[in-house]
């Protein structure tokens, strides 16, 4: 294969990345915006326990796409390389065998979750009536987990090939049919949760669908991978989706502290938390799909040893982060208003909304720090640093900062003790990432990944 396919050794890093992200971020804000748009729809049946109930299960179903994340950024970043190094069988194989491997994975954990839903609700602090309809909820949703990672992993390979748009058609098309089915199902047929559930299950199914066909039109498919094949991929495709999968469950864990920490304020608190939850990523979609985005650019340069844009490529995804972050804060001061009248929050709800939608969101450029180092991490031979980093920062630093801030301000305290504890680790995980892509002979680590990968490219070779 030429280098034809790695689009990314050439241009200006800022623009790729530019590009990369914002196409991406419409992707993952249809989805999001359709999210936010459930819980609008929940809001107007006027119960709390509905409201509430949604932010619990969202805790859980957060941990239960950590295994689909971690599978994604694996593919990506091994898909990535092999193009990088200009060996598109190894790519088509390395694809494959993450596509099985991350279906297998998923159903076991999925099936895992399914028959211990209601002790991880009462975990996160869900009771009574809101504990019923949180585990109703996560029981219709969470068989669709291998569908989801389907989706997620065939949205990645299309990324590491550079081609965004139609990753982020797939998740649209996702989006386009939970939009849909929303009104019909909750309203129309008076269906409430169950409608909300039914609904998120169509949609994955949309974006599985949505994210292969491209693969197989446009980027050469598939092949079937064997059990010699799948043995021999499962090596590499570890070393980075273990530390990863490890690294995204930090996130719904320190999540599910904060939502536990926020029930011992009410059924209205965690409400209002769950507006914020479904508003955050809607307001920094772009941040969100920076990780994803850069990761491939990172990858292609690291296969091709080109170390001087690895390091502008990290450099100019903080940038891009810092503009994104002061811009979005300005519009959400300036419709906090509208978006509380929306909710017809009232109370504490209120005041965690006008929170957000104020300086906390600055914040978020710490998050961002942290997504586009951990990316670095992944694609340069190092993905237990991101691990270490999310693990901290969702432990070390959240838990004693989150209690910290509730004994000081109740359950605003709550948010700006979560917001507060990323700040040290967002500096630690930028001094590693300066660290790592400081060294001349980072290029030489790659070289294990490089002798499974050839021995994984000359398997096929042979058939």
């Amino acid at each position: 294969m030429s280098n034809q396919e790695a689009v990314f050794l050439k241009g200006n890093l800022f623009r790729h990345i530019s590009v990369m992200t914002l196409t991406s971020s419409v992707g993952l804000m249809a989805v999001f915006l359709v999210d936010f748009i459930d819980m609008v729809f929940i809001s107007m049946l006027g119960k709390a326990e509905l409201a509430a109930a949604v932010g619990y299960a969202g805790a859980i179903l957060f941990f239960t796409s950590s295994v689909g994340i971690g599978m994604a950024i694996a593919a990506g970043a091994l898909v990535a390389r092999a193009l990088g190094e200009g060996d598109e069988t190894l790519a088509r194989a390395r694809a494959s065998t993450a596509l099985a491997w991350g279906v297998l994975f998923g159903s076991v954990f999925a099936a895992l979750v399914w028959f211990n839903v209601r002790p991880l609700a009462e975990l996160v602090g869900a009771q009574g009536e809101t504990l019923d309809l949180s585990v109703h909820y996560l029981r219709i949703i969470i068989p669709s987990l291998p569908i989801l990672l389907v989706g997620m992993v065939g949205g990645a390979i299309l990324r590491a090939h550079g081609d965004a748009r139609r990753s982020m058609m797939a998740t649209i098309w996702g989006a386009a049919v939970n939009a849909v089915l929303d009104p019909i199902l909750i309203f129309g047929l008076d269906l409430d949760l169950t409608g909300a559930a039914m609904a998120s299950f169509c949609a994955r199914i949309a974006i599985a669908t949505a994210a292969l066909y491209p693969i197989f039109r446009h980027h050469g498919g598939l092949c079937r991978p064997t059990l010699p094949h799948m043995r021999q991929a499962l090596v590499p495709l570890l070393a980075i989706a273990g530390p990863a999968v490890a690294t995204q469950m930090a996130t719904p864990i320190g999540q599910a502290y904060v939502t536990r920490a926020m029930a011992e304020y009410g059924e209205a608190a965690v409400a209002g938390m769950a507006i914020v939850a479904r508003m955050s990523p809607v307001a920094f979609a772009t941040i969100f799909a920076l990780s994803g985005a850069i990761g491939p650019i990172i990858g292609q340069n690291y296969g091709a040893r080109n170390q001087e844009r690895v390091r502008r490529a990290w450099l100019d995804g903080i940038l891009f982060t810092a503009m994104v972050v002061v811009g979005m804060t300005l519009i959400l001061i300036a419709l906090r208003g509208p978006i509380t009248a929306l909710f017809e929050a009232e109370g504490v709800a209120r005041e965690l909304i006008y929170l957000f939608c104020g300086p906390l969101a600055l914040f978020f450029f710490f998050n961002g720090v942290i997504f586009v180092s951990n990316a670095a991490f992944n694609n340069l031979g190092k993905p237990l640093w991101s691990t270490w980093i999310n693990w901290g920062r969702n432990t070390l630093g959240t838990i004693p900062f989150v209690m910290l801030g509730g004994t000081l301000w109740g359950a605003q305290g709550v948010l700006i003790g979560q917001a507060l504890g990323g700040v040290a680790f967002a500096l630690i995980a930028a001094v590693l990432a300066l660290r790592i892509m400081g060294r001349s002979e980072t290029c030489a680590e790659k070289a294990p990944f490089a002798r499974q990968g050839r021995q994984l490219s000359l398997v096929h070779l042979r058939r």
